[in-house]
């Protein structure tokens, strides 16, 4: 399964709704990624331009857009960006694969 790194910002109804009433918002979204197959690696909450980060596993990228929906159509997300996440290993066996073939420019 592949990896993918979601940020995200809450809108401020959702930061006074935690305010009001803290959760765990981590199991939350452990029960809906292993609801779609899929497994909450990590989550964390975070200063900058984002509010926090969830690391989570997915079968197939059509997984991970369902359920980025299915969190965002909820409304107390002000931005979410999710990202693949590519390990070491893969890299490396791209980066072998890369510098065996040739690729022409614009203009070459």
């Amino acid at each position: 399964m592949a990896l993918y790194m979601t940020q995200f910002s809450y809108t401020s109804e959702a930061w006074a709704a935690l305010a009001r009433n803290p959760e765990d918002r981590s199991a939350a979204i452990s029960a809906l990624s292993e609801s779609m197959g899929g497994r909450l690696v990590s989550f964390y909450y975070s200063f900058g331009e984002y509010d926090g980060v969830a690391i989570h596993e997915a079968p197939d990228e059509s997984t991970v857009t369902t359920i980025m929906l299915a969190v965002n159509a909820a409304g107390h997300m002000k931005t979410t960006k999710t990202t693949l996440l590519v390990t070491v290993e893969d890299t490396l066996d791209s980066l072998r694969k890369a510098g065996e073939i040739t690729y022409r420019g614009p203009g070459g």
